[in-house]
């Protein structure tokens, strides 16, 4: 799997996910991919971040307690546009394409090839 790691070190990976087996794992890979990341239980706990403002992508949940990912999509499509990659289990055709008309990157079910997540990043990151 080719990475050029030192575009990578520039971008700042929020992950935001109420697994915390997940996020760890998912941050120690984009770690040695060559991503700074930032990990978070809860969009409330991203939003009110000092880091919020220097995300480059985040990777987010649908299905979290509080505010779900797409509410936080919506919010910050509305305040502070970033991009977006969903990563979850929910298999619900009619969310996922509401994410990506909302303007989420990528969609990604779990179980996701690195490959498949890299590519993601590698748009996300182009935008």
């Amino acid at each position: 799997m080719n990475t050029p790691k030192e575009k990578n070190n520039q971008a700042l990976i929020a992950i935001v996910d109420d697994d915390q087996s997940f996020r760890q794992a998912l941050a120690s890979l984009l770690t040695l991919l060559g991503f700074r990341t930032a990990t978070f239980a809860s969009a409330r706990n991203f939003l009110d971040s000092p880091q919020f403002p220097s995300v480059s992508c985040v990777i987010l949940d649908i299905s979290m307690p509080g505010m779900d990912g797409l509410e936080l999509q919506r919010h910050l499509v509305a305040m502070h546009p970033i991009p977006i990659i969903f990563i979850t289990d929910l298999r619900d055709a009619k969310v996922r394409e509401q994410a990506l008309r909302e303007g989420a990157i990528s969609f990604l079910n779990k179980p996701f090839s690195d490959e498949a997540l890299l590519e993601s990043l590698h748009s996300a990151l182009e935008k």
